[in-house]
């Protein structure tokens, strides 16, 4: 086996390993059925489907040739550890500052992972983003998510 495509090849393995990983953990919680999903149920789906999709991309990477063999090039370290650190902010952040504050909060940071940076399309972000969570938490699902900082009440 020769591996004709490195970038899909590693990215099948990724998603092949974290698929097959959450598939695992999935298998903690019920089931239930079809009519009547348990907590488990979604996780398991979407995990399989992932593995799936892993080797349907590691088939493409050993099948079909490339020119090159379209190699994984340097990896891009800043914006990685930005985007992390960002999504680590938010959920240490969300109990306390609430939803409202923390989603725009969360966009800034990442936004400052790339080498473009707007205003006015981070501020765009920040009100469709913040309105679709709370339409979807909040309105739609019924979560008891924080809106306003623990401070305000």
């Amino acid at each position: 086996m020769r591996i004709k495509n490195q970038r899909d090849f590693y990215s099948g393995v990724m998603f092949v390993v974290v698929g097959v990983v959450f598939a695992i953990g999935a298998t903690n919680y019920s089931m239930g059925s079809s009519a009547k999903p348990g907590a488990g149920y979604f996780p398991l789906i979407l995990s399989v489907l992932m593995a799936i999709l892993g080797v349907m991309v590691l088939f493409k990477a050993v099948t079909i040739d490339t020119e090159g063999g379209n190699p994984i090039g340097k990896i891009a370290w800043r914006p990685l550890l930005v985007v992390v650190a960002s999504i680590i902010v938010f959920g240490l952040a969300l109990p306390t500052l609430g939803m409202f504050i923390t989603i725009p909060l969360l966009i800034v940071l990442v936004s400052l992972a790339g080498d473009e940076f707007s205003w006015k399309g981070v501020v765009a972000n920040c009100a469709l983003l913040t309105a679709s969570s709370w339409g979807i938490f909040i309105w739609g699902l019924k979560l008891t998510i924080p809106l306003t900082p623990a401070l305000l009440g």
